[in-house]
């Protein structure tokens, strides 16, 4: 949901729309990393309108959550997109209500997940969090095994944080700055993508002790026809 560029929200709704084979999809929003904070809330439904997709979110903060059965509604999703925030509360909220558990059925019954930041970390077995003082892993739901970290280019502690480490023992996994994206099919990488030019993704492993940081291509989602072919050629 970056302002004033919808390219990678143009991009989920495209494979949710496929997934679902419908072109309206079922989309679920899920602000808890937030806190569910309401300008979030609101941002989300002025970027996935009525007129596009089913819009819908839940509140776990409130009284009223959104519906009955957060499970049932979760697997009648085509779309769940996490929120950003703190990686650390979202996880420990999801596992409270059991949702760790609800989205990975969903997932495993074909529902596309997806989020930024916080909604990005959260999928993986372990990630980089840097939201309150210093990067630290935290551990995620686990439907990716390997690690992940965000906001690779914004913030200068977050690369050398992650570097050390993946080389003291976290499992190898993927850096992604700002306005890329990693498109996973099950559990294998897909596709890169991005809603900037020269937005970029990693791969970081260990070896021998140290960490190796690998450019991943990318496809700008922005790319006019001329430049895709400049690039495909």
């Amino acid at each position: 949901m970056e302002a004033g560029n919808p390219l990678l929200d143009d991009y989920v709704l495209g494979v949710a729309a496929a997934a679902g084979a419908r072109e309206r999809p079922k989309v679920c929003f899920l602000p808890t990393a937030s806190g569910d904070a309401d300008h979030y809330v609101v941002r989300f439904y002025r970027h996935f309108p009525a007129s596009r997709c089913e819009s819908s979110h839940v509140s776990l903060f409130r009284r009223d959550c959104g519906t009955d059965d957060l499970r049932a509604h979760l697997l009648d999703q085509d779309l769940v997109y996490v929120g950003g925030g703190s990686v650390i509360c979202l996880m420990g909220v999801l596992r409270a209500h059991g949702l760790d558990v609800a989205l990975r059925e969903a997932w495993e019954a074909g529902v596309v997940l997806c989020g930024l930041s916080a909604g990005s970390l959260c999928w993986f077995s372990e990630a980089m969090t840097g939201y309150h003082g210093a990067s630290r892993p935290v551990a995620g739901i686990g439907l990716i095994p390997a690690s992940n970290a965000v906001h690779y280019d914004k913030e200068p502690h977050r690369r050398p944080a992650y570097h050390a480490a993946v080389a003291g023992g976290m499992p190898g996994g993927y850096a992604v700055e700002d306005g890329a994206a990693l498109h996973f099919a099950g559990e294998d990488l897909a596709r890169v993508v991005s809603s900037r030019p020269g937005a970029r993704a990693y791969r970081v492993d260990a070896v021998s002790g140290e960490a190796v940081e690998l450019s991943l291509a990318t496809d700008y989602l922005g790319a006019t026809p001329a430049e895709e072919a400049v690039l495909a050629a």
